[in-house]
């Protein structure tokens, strides 16, 4: 896919400037201002939260393999790999991948791996007992995509396994019409280098995509997935911005 192309070269470009605040871009972390043990300890209250919201319906039924999609540098991963006898990591990223290795290098049941296609061959069905994804969705190209990845985790997801992730519903029109992203790729195209964009403009490459959250469900009941529950929070600070966890299984 040509969109996934130009995504994995400006992941790329992301990644090699500053990889923990392109995972995880809180305004007072940026320019390399994350603490590594920090940054890793939001996901292992992410994971917590998730996992004990998922144990109200019994989710999920086994502990042995759990997939990280978008991991990034193993920021989720990490915390998945104290739960379950295996956690992968993948990322269309081979920055953040090898980034991903070496920061976890001390846990043993953890491996990251590049993901550049628009589906999850590389592993068969029925592979995890979790599938888990957040604020990655959110920057795929399009509405598409993310409908196909979706499809994708339903079909590697165990029965008696959990699918958690995260998407927005609604955006305002600002983060709809991306002018941080369109004047970093126009900028780009005129030759500046990604270290001078992020560095002293402060731009980069990120998109944000929505899809409302009636959309979603009655997707993933098409595909004969029972959606358990959906969790929504709207932002007081950004008017029109929704986003959505939902938990959801495979029988």
């Amino acid at each position: 896919m040509p969109q996934l192309v130009e995504e994995k070269r400006n992941w790329e470009e992301f990644a090699a400037q500053d990889p923990f605040w392109a995972v995880l871009a809180q305004p007072d972390r940026k320019y390399g201002r994350w603490e590594r043990e920090d940054f890793y300890r939001t996901g292992e209250a992410q994971v917590a939260e998730v996992m004990d919201h998922a144990a109200q319906f019994d989710r999920p039924a086994g502990r042995e393999a759990a997939l990280d999609f978008g991991s990034g540098v193993g920021r989720l991963t990490r915390a998945l790999a104290g739960r379950f006898d295996r956690a992968v990591g993948v990322d269309i990223s081979q920055t953040m991948v090898a980034n991903a290795t070496r920061f976890n290098a001390d846990v043993e049941n953890v491996s990251f791996q590049v993901n550049a296609r628009p589906d999850l061959r590389a592993f068969d069905d029925a592979s995890f007992d979790l599938v888990n994804t957040r604020i990655v969705l959110q920057h795929l190209p399009d509405r598409a995509t993310i409908e196909g990845y979706l499809a994708e985790f339903l079909r590697v997801l165990r029965p008696g396994g959990l699918l958690a992730f995260q998407l927005p519903s609604s955006l305002p029109l600002t983060l709809r019409l991306q002018p941080r992203r369109n004047v970093y790729l126009l900028l780009r195209r005129l030759g500046l280098s990604p270290r001078f964009l992020y560095w002293r403009l402060g731009l980069h490459p990120n998109r944000m995509v929505a899809i409302p959250k009636s959309d979603v469900v009655a997707f993933l009941e098409s595909h004969d997935a029972r959606v358990l529950d959906v969790v929504t929070r709207r932002d007081p600070d950004v008017h029109l911005f929704e986003e959505s966890v939902y938990y959801v299984a495979k029988d």
